[in-house]
């Protein structure tokens, strides 16, 4: 019986919804600087072209040629030093395992707090592609805004210092009952 309930209560939880409908919410968010960023890199465009027609085919053979050279070096120097002890290499691979263990735990905990984020956001963005929004403002509104109705202003100074006095309830008595006509003698 536990499995099923545990199964309703997932199927029951709204909260991956919320989810995607917050990961929309970002991605229509991120859509609407599209138009921006293309616009740019239209503007930019025709100097970058320029700037490749322009550049001498030898200086960029010989910075390509300079760098792999140095990444060589890099790569012998990093190959040349490592010493083949199998005791050295057992203990990094065991720093390499734990190390990942850690990232993954850490990548874990911000995969759950961006959920959660997603989900808040999602749960925002239904309200308001529900109209909820709207109601609870309207709801606010109401309890700020002063009566609209008019009070009662009271004729004179003196009525006006002088407290009302508190209206009691009126209980309502039951008729009397007539008493019976007596006959005639």
């Amino acid at each position: 019986m536990a499995i099923t309930d545990d199964i309703v209560k997932t199927l029951k939880d709204p909260t991956p919804l919320y989810a995607v409908a917050g990961t929309a919410d970002l991605a229509a968010e991120k859509l609407q600087r599209v138009p921006a960023l293309i616009e740019k890199i239209r503007a930019e465009a025709p100097e970058r072209f320029e700037k490749i027609r322009n550049a001498d085919a030898k200086v960029i053979q010989d910075r390509v040629t300079a760098q792999a050279k140095d990444a060589q070096t890099k790569v012998t120097e990093a190959f040349g030093s490592v010493e083949l002890d199998l005791k050295k290499i057992g203990e990094s691979v065991q720093d390499f395992a734990l190390q990942g263990v850690g990232r993954a735990a850490e990548a874990a905990v911000k995969v759950q707090e961006t959920y959660g984020t997603l989900a808040e956001r999602g749960k925002g963005a239904v309200a308001t592609w529900r109209g909820d929004v709207a109601d609870e403002i309207e709801e606010i509104a109401v309890a700020v805004e002063p009566d609209p109705r008019p009070a009662a202003q009271p004729a004179t100074a003196a009525e006006a210092s002088v407290p009302a006095p508190a209206k009691k309830p009126v209980a309502k008595k039951a008729p009397a009952k007539k008493p019976a006509a007596k006959p005639a003698e």
